[in-house]
């Protein structure tokens, strides 16, 4: 007791841990921590201390830090001091150092360093998957990441399908096959240059398309998005922005949704100060049955800009030039009065305009300069305001007419649901039950509005059942979609066709859409990718036996592969359960080469097509 009174007497010489005559034991901890000399000349300055809390080794005194927080750390070292936290709020490492105060937070999480392949192209497939790192694996992952042939090219018109081999800078593209091989295919010619990406990525819920079997799933997730939205950021327009949508809902592990994690990935990537907001949508009016009492009926849409400053730079501008705004755009005030000299005698320009809030006459001696049906129309389309008791019109900008640089609200309460979604596809033809959750037409326009004007490219590499490329096209936006799932072909790419007919489906109506237009698909050539594809809709032995060899003869192995023990695997394919035959089998591929790079168009092994030759030259090479 005797020591810890003359250590309370000693330390409350120093100013900075006293507060009221009391000590700050958070204080003197963090100190001890930092090895502050202020205390360890204080603590030097008695023999006391010198013998009971440092060491002396070959001459050298040294602090014991560690002895020194056990004692101050004692309930019966200050007990009635200030609370053991500091005098702030906030999120914090221990007990001590505040988020706020890093230079750099992010999310961590196995495998952040890595690019994750994620070569799923059926819904209902669970696949394990290759982790390339960075640092470790520098040449293959420059390998995965370079420009991909493209193959298959086609251009659909209202006149039906045209073989071409060059693309126009504007034309619209669907490509079929991996979205990250594809982001990284359309960097060369479109990065910097897109003005709009939005995705409706999986949400890793449990009930959702991302399937891959890894044990850190919810690490695989972060991967799987940070790899693409790091490209993605690359493609956009220096006054671009993305928009994310996500879940609310917890997983089926009843654990927190994504939707936190995805947030602090996206301030990471894009930075904090590109946060524009978040928009929630109302996907449906009731909830369905939960584990609790609570159900979720959003979803939310994370919105980054690629920086804020350039995208918000014309909204800036019509702040300075309209005084006012509200949620119709920005407009300015007149008071629609005329001073005359003497009286006014012309009485049909001195009528009441009567509104909700109150009626109101010309002064005397003047007259209204807008006559009363006029007034009227102002009145019923609320496009007036009431300033000390009188009447003004609002005079909105001249852009507000064409739907830009509207004030947007962030709550999507009146734009389609899930079931209207499953509708407008149905009055295409289309299954409702193919997709779990579509987006309704009328979302799609909302989010494109709010950023794009006509002609700006809008990107969506999760296109899905195509939305976001419908809507693009009646709302006359370039487009980019990429999808790698096999359903591409029979509804997302027939959709598009329907659409250059001229379907009244959707907003078709509301935008006057009467058909026309194209888009150009193409697809990535395939190396190992199509035997990825044999292997995992193979239905017999048989089948796989045939895979095999072919296998060997023409597919790009796995460089651990030992080809003196092809007749062990064949012997092991006649012999064991199909399902490990295709684990075997999958193993064997190098899933670094899926894709055919463009950089080996020339190989005479892979016998690409003059045309699709010129096609990919024109498309890498060609001048924008």
């Amino acid at each position: 007791m005797n020591l810890l009174n003359k250590l309370i007497e000693v330390l409350k010489q120093e100013e900075k841990f006293v507060v009221n005559n009391k000590l700050l034991k958070n204080k003197i901890i963090e100190s001890a921590l930092k090895l502050d000399p202020v205390l360890i000349k204080l603590l030097l300055s008695e023999k006391e201390f010198k013998d009971y809390f440092f060491v002396e080794i070959e001459g050298i005194t040294i602090f014991d830090k560690d002895k020194f927080m056990k004692f101050v750390s004692n309930k019966q070292f200050l007990p009635d001091s200030y609370t053991a936290f500091k005098n702030k709020i906030g999120l914090a490492v221990g007990e001590d150092k505040y988020f706020y105060e890093n230079k750099k937070v992010v999310v961590n999480f196995p495998y952040k360093d890595c690019i994750l392949v994620g070569g799923q192209d059926k819904e209902d497939t669970k696949r394990n998957e290759v982790f390339y790192n960075y640092t470790l694996a520098p040449e293959q992952v420059d390998i995965l990441t370079e420009p991909k042939v493209f193959t298959n090219i086609k251009k659909y018109t209202k006149n039906g399908i045209e073989e071409i081999e060059k693309i126009e800078d504007s034309d619209n593209l669907i490509i079929k096959g991996n979205n990250l091989f594809a982001l990284y295919s359309l960097k060369k010619r479109f990065a910097g240059r897109i003005k709009l990406i939005y995705i409706d990525p999986p949400y890793n819920t449990g009930n959702d398309s991302f399937k891959y079997n890894d044990s850190f799933n919810h690490s695989t997730w972060l991967t799987f998005m940070k790899n693409r939205l790091e490209i993605a950021k690359e493609l956009l327009s220096k006054d671009g922005a993305i928009f994310v949508q996500i879940d609310n809902s917890p997983t089926n592990e009843r654990e927190s949704p994504e939707l936190g994690y995805l947030l602090v990935l996206m301030d990471e990537i894009f930075g904090r100060k590109n946060y524009i907001g978040m928009l929630i949508w109302k996907k449906k009016g009731n909830p369905s049955n939960t584990e609790t009492n609570i159900g979720t009926i959003t979803e939310s849409i994370l919105m980054y800009a690629k920086d804020f400053n350039l995208l918000s730079v014309n909204l800036q501008e019509y702040k300075r030039k309209y005084k006012y705004e509200d949620s119709r755009g920005f407009y300015n005030i007149e008071q629609p009065i005329k001073t005359n000299e003497g009286t006014y005698e012309r009485k049909t320009m001195q009528f009441a305009i009567k509104t909700d809030e109150g009626t109101f006459y010309p002064p005397t001696g003047k007259r209204w300069t807008i006559g009363e049906e006029t007034a009227k129309k102002y009145v019923e389309e609320k496009k007036y305001k009431i300033i000390n008791n009188e009447f003004y019109i609002k005079k909105y900008s001249e852009d507000y007419k064409r739907g830009e640089y509207k004030l947007y609200n962030n709550l999507l309460d009146n734009h389609g649901s899930l079931k209207s979604a499953k509708g407008e596809l149905s009055k295409l033809g289309f299954s409702r039950e193919v997709f779990d959750s579509p987006k309704p037409e009328i979302l799609m326009e909302r989010i494109i509005s709010m950023v794009t004007n006509q002609g700006d490219i809008v990107l969506d590499y999760h296109l899905g059942s195509g939305t976001t490329a419908t809507v693009a096209h009646k709302m006359k936006r370039q487009y980019i979609g990429i999808e790698q799932m096999d359903y591409i072909k029979d509804i997302t790419i027939e959709r598009l066709k329907k659409v250059i007919e001229g379907e009244q489906g959707g907003i078709s109506k509301s935008v006057n859409w009467q058909g026309g237009g194209s888009f150009v698909y193409m697809e990535l050539f395939e190396l190992n990718k199509k035997f990825d594809r044999a292997i995992i809709e193979c239905k017999s032995k048989e089948v796989a036996l045939k895979i095999f060899e072919e296998m060997l003869e023409n597919a790009i192995l796995d460089y651990s592969f030992d080809l003196s023990k092809a007749e062990e695997i064949k012997k092991y394919i006649k012999e064991n359960e199909l399902q490990d035959i295709k684990k075997l089998l999958l193993s064997l591929l190098d899933p670094n080469h899926l894709y055919l790079n463009f950089s080996e168009i020339e190989d005479e092994t892979y016998q690409i097509s003059q045309k699709d030759k010129i096609f990919n030259k024109g498309f890498y090479n060609g001048k924008i």
